[in-house]
């Protein structure tokens, strides 16, 4: 891909955050380790400034902790608190406008909570605490045109999951997918199991999660 300048973060983890940006593009890449919350094998995040036509859109990149143990569902509110709360010093930084443009995505392993003898932590709690901080902050969770975004295949005996989220500040405009901020492709747009197995084995366990940003 010789018209793209390639970006990734350096860690303990054998699969580090990897972005590519077209050459035609002014973007700078910082690497940010506050979002390891201080354990050494989990990635830092990828934050992505581009600068389009005089305005900065900053893009961070996360792959959070991947646990349904306590520990992880904490670790995974440390990392979105996190996130929420860097909207605040893009904002401090955007000058008179005090509105920056600004969207954290990737895979956010929202799995909620299994804790013995009490009634687990569903995802859609998980969501919902997210949600809530989002709006604080004036940012959304994108909505997708298909609510599953990582398999297994099919004779996994982990169900589909929707792991895969874009938060995105409420300034910015998205082009729309049947009512959609993000087109899910991939494995969910596959109407057969054997389909689906071929390309997760083929490609990727996630699907692509495909946006536009309009302005």
């Amino acid at each position: 891909m010789p018209n793209y300048q390639f970006h990734i973060t350096e860690g303990e983890q054998t699969q580090e955050v990897l972005v590519g940006v077209r050459r035609t593009f002014t973007a700078f890449f910082t690497q940010r380790v506050e979002y390891k919350t201080g354990n050494t094998y989990l990635r830092p995040g990828a934050l992505l400034t581009l600068a389009i036509d005089g305005v900065n859109y900053s893009v961070l990149f996360l792959h959070t902790k991947s646990s349904s143990e306590p520990i992880g569902l904490g670790i995974r509110d440390e990392q979105f608190n996190r996130a929420l709360k860097f909207k605040k010093v893009l904002d401090d930084a955007a000058g008179e406008t005090g509105k920056a443009r600004y969207l954290f995505l990737g895979d956010l392993n929202t799995m909620g909570m299994k804790y013995p003898f009490q009634k687990q932590i569903d995802v859609e709690f998980e969501l919902k605490k997210l949600d809530q901080g989002a709006k604080r902050r004036k940012m959304r969770r994108l909505a997708k045109n298909a609510p599953n975004t990582w398999s297994n295949g099919s004779g996994s005996s982990f169900p589909p999951s929707n792991l895969d989220h874009v938060v995105a500040s409420d300034n910015l405009d998205f082009r729309q997918f049947g009512g959609a901020d993000i087109d899910v492709r991939g494995w969910p747009e596959l109407n057969t199991a054997a389909h689906q197995d071929k390309w997760i084995r083929d490609f990727s366990d996630h699907a692509f999660l495909y946006l536009e940003v309009r302005k």
